[in-house]
């Protein structure tokens, strides 16, 4: 699978599945932009790889929360890379402190839902204004989480803002068919990221974890990657208004181990 000659832009690809795709899609011959939001260092280091794969990378500080800056920065990698040909969504923000809704504080609700359904539908009107005015074509993939699926006690926007990115995908699918822009969704289940490394790295919560997976096992941010490759390159191109789930089985034995 080749994306030779696209631009791609990954946000949050300073760690995890975002860094992991964007030095995939490097490998197969994308120039990328690689968004953080804290992260320099991080994105710094996927740059690095990025440029040692011989392509063309532009970071960006981002925070998908705000439209303006979004803008902005899909202007300026249109003006320096070029107009993008595929955007992964991937940044995202955890629930922190679990919390149940009756005690939950308007500012908590409103960090989830503004970062990881909000800023998705920024991303995402951007890029299409930028495939729509160059004559369409495009792939939008976002990462979302098995979570849009599964109940999440305690954590209920955090589950609401994941389901909401499979509703998301399937209407702006349908939206952009005419303009032949795929628009699909993944939803890993665990996987092993700075997100999750303290419950892997506690041998009690990675052992409960682990039961309730019939692999047995996290999922590595490169198997995702590998995933979003698929939806990103030609091989996808009969593939729209999907979320792909990739989480070693979990949803199929949600309860039942």
């Amino acid at each position: 699978m080749k994306l030779d000659g696209t631009i791609a832009v990954v946000t949050g690809a300073d760690s995890g599945i975002g860094q992991a795709t964007a030095v995939l899609f490097a490998q197969a011959g994308a120039d990328l932009c690689i968004t953080y939001h804290t992260d320099e260092a991080g994105a710094a280091e996927t740059r690095r790889q990025v440029e040692a794969a011989g392509r063309r990378a532009l970071v960006a500080q981002l925070d998908v929360r705000d439209p303006a800056a979004v803008d902005a920065l899909f202007a300026r990698v249109a003006a320096e890379l070029g107009t993008p040909d595929v955007l992964v969504n991937n940044a995202g923000k955890g629930m922190g402190a679990q919390t149940p809704v009756a005690d939950l504080p308007d500012d908590q609700l409103a960090l989830i839902l503004d970062t990881n359904l909000k800023g998705p539908l920024h991303c995402a009107r951007a890029f299409v204004r930028l495939r729509k005015a160059a004559g369409g074509r495009g792939r939008i993939v976002t990462i979302s989480s098995v979570a849009q699926h599964l109940p999440t006690p305690n954590s209920a926007p955090y589950g609401m803002s994941k389901a909401g990115i499979g509703s998301f995908t399937r209407s702006l699918a349908v939206e952009l068919a005419e303009d032949r822009i795929n628009v699909n969704n993944i939803a890993p289940g665990l996987i092993a990221t700075p997100m999750t490394q303290e419950r892997l790295d506690d041998p009690q919560k990675r052992e409960a974890s682990f039961k309730e997976i019939p692999w047995h096992r996290a999922g590595e941010p490169i198997e995702i990657a590998r995933l979003a490759l698929f939806l990103a390159s030609e091989y996808g191109d009969y593939v729209t208004g999907q979320t792909w789930t990739m989480d070693g089985g979990l949803t199929m034995n949600w309860g039942g181990a």
